[in-house]
Order: structure tokens, then C-alpha cells, then sequence
């Protein structure tokens, strides 16, 4: 099992379910599909918390590149102007601005890593 730490912005938005899927750097593991997944806010800190109780499951990992003049290319296909609003709503963003301004102040860009989608089975 995989465990993924938030950034306490977006913490309503996953509890609330409008928030199910994650952009994410390389590592050494990521989820699978069809594996729990654990989400917390303030690994490594006293304030650690587990965001959903059961574990959602892994619905999706696509590889993902962000690149500062082109957008997404997801899955080696480019996305629309339509799509990226709609991937940076799905991802807790106001706009496909708002996610951009965020992945390059935090990341860098281009910025290549994967999308990983969840769902909730059962009751919180």
C-alpha cells in the first residue's frame, strides 16, 4: 500500500470527494491499479492525519507531461483547452491557470510524472 501526503489546501476537497485523483513526481512506487491507497495531510509532523477511512482504491496512473507552452500531454495525447480545465478542476485547482502557476512555482516545468485517480468505497 502507497501512502500520499497533501497539501492542506486541498484537504477539504478530498474529504468531501471533489477532489479524487493527484498529479504526481517519479518515485520509487507509486499505486497500482485496484491497490489501496492511504492519503494524509502532515506526514513527518505532529499534526499527521489520515484523510479517508476505508482507503480509497487506485483507479488509474497515466503518465502525465506538463510542459510550459503546450500543457498536458497525457497518455502521448496533447489535451484541449477543455480538457486541462477540466483535469485542473478535477484536481482542486480554479482554473487550468491556477494549476499551471502551480506546478511551475512548485515544480518546475515541463514537469513530468503521472495522474493517479481514486474512488471511495464505502462510508467515511
Amino acid at each position: 500500500m502507497v501512502a500520499y501526503n497533501f497539501k492542506q489546501q486541498f484537504v477539504p476537497l478530498i474529504e468531501t470527494g471533489a477532489k479524487q485523483q493527484t498529479i504526481r513526481s517519479p518515485r520509487k512506487r507509486h499505486t497500482k491499479l485496484g491497490e489501496a491507497m492511504q492519503l494524509y495531510t502532515g506526514m513527518r509532523t505532529k499534526a499527521c492525519r489520515k484523510l479517508i477511512i476505508p482507503d480509497p482504491l487506485c483507479i488509474s496512473v497515466e503518465p502525465l507531461l506538463m510542459h510550459d507552452d503546450l500543457g498536458i500531454k497525457l497518455n502521448d495525447h496533447w489535451l484541449t483547452r477543455e480538457a486541462l480545465t477540466r483535469l485542473a478542476l478535477a484536481d482542486g485547482f480554479a482554473d487550468w491557470d491556477e494549476c499551471w502557476r502551480f506546478f511551475s512555482a512548485v515544480h518546475g516545468l515541463p514537469f513530468e510524472g503521472v495522474l493517479i485517480k481514486w474512488v471511495v468505497v464505502g462510508c467515511h
